[in-house]
């Protein structure tokens, strides 16, 4: 079993984030008969769903209806969002939401931090107190983070820092509600230079898959631009996509430490994360 698929419900987004590549492909929100024809083909073969590619998800007018179907389905539903629109709030909550605090200030549209982490906190503490995981995160350590200290300051007008528990990556600030620090990356794209990586080991295919907006499959959340097509959720099986020649040779290549895929040679997301190294 897949542990966690990326689905791309949209890859149409509400920011212009300086740290992210953007997609050239057409945009698109994906129809409520895709969705379910898509989670009824990947149905026991997936454990996390992940509403996460490219895009704001919670652009999307049907997401309500699709983290219950996801739900019903036996998935369980992850929702990342950059948080600016949280305010509409859910009415069916997921097991987790991921909200990227970074993006403001990649952002710079000026808007107030203030105002846009009240939004978020609000939101956030209501739905940890339902139970739902609410992760916050500052992944933009080296990077944009200028504005770090101050949004720990707002935070903690929420819930007071002296009850924060400190964690290997963060805070936790209550249950079910985290604070998490990460290095800021370079996504991978193929006119980059190559990464010089000896030796390369990654997940992708073996624990999580991605399925952009047009059903096309790729190999991991890093694919925004579908560098690595393996084949159409829409037109085939997941069990097909997966045993097909393209994706049998990422999954051995990583099984000797070795990319196949120019993209993935060109991924600095292990290099600068450790994540995927081979210790």
């Amino acid at each position: 079993m897949i542990d966690r698929c990326y689905l791309e419900i949209t890859n149409v987004c509400n920011l212009d984030c300086i740290f992210c590549p953007k997609t050239k492909r057409q945009k698109r929100l994906m129809s409520p008969d895709e969705f379910e024809a898509i989670t009824d083909r990947i149905q026991g073969q997936v454990r996390f769903l992940y509403f996460h590619l490219m895009g704001e998800p919670m652009l999307h007018p049907h997401l309500d209806d699709f983290i219950r179907s996801a739900r019903d389905k036996g998935f369980i539903p992850v929702l990342t969002t950059n948080g600016t629109l949280i305010s509409k709030g859910l009415k069916n909550l997921p097991h987790k939401i991921q909200i990227s605090l970074h993006s403001h200030e990649g952002n710079q549209t000026g808007n107030s931090l203030s105002d846009y982490l009240r939004c978020i906190m609000t939101f956030a503490v209501d739905a940890a107190a339902h139970g739902t995981i609410v992760v916050l995160r500052l992944w933009n350590q080296g990077g944009y983070d200028r504005q770090n200290d101050e949004i720990l300051n707002i935070l903690s007008d929420f819930v007071p820092s002296e009850s924060w528990i400190q964690r290997y990556d963060g805070w936790k600030l209550a249950d079910h509600l985290y604070l998490e620090y990460d290095q800021m990356f370079e996504w991978p794209d193929e006119a980059h230079a190559l990464t010089g990586e000896d030796e390369v080991f990654c997940y992708a295919l073996r624990n999580q898959i991605g399925i952009l907006a047009d059903g096309t499959v790729v190999p991991c959340c890093l694919d925004h631009d579908g560098s690595i097509p393996l084949g159409n959720i829409f037109s085939q099986t997941l069990d097909g996509i997966l045993s097909g020649q393209m994706a049998r040779q990422l999954y051995d290549g990583f099984s000797r430490h070795t990319a196949v895929a120019p993209l993935c040679q060109r991924c600095d997301y292990a290099a600068v994360t450790k994540r995927f190294r081979k210790k």
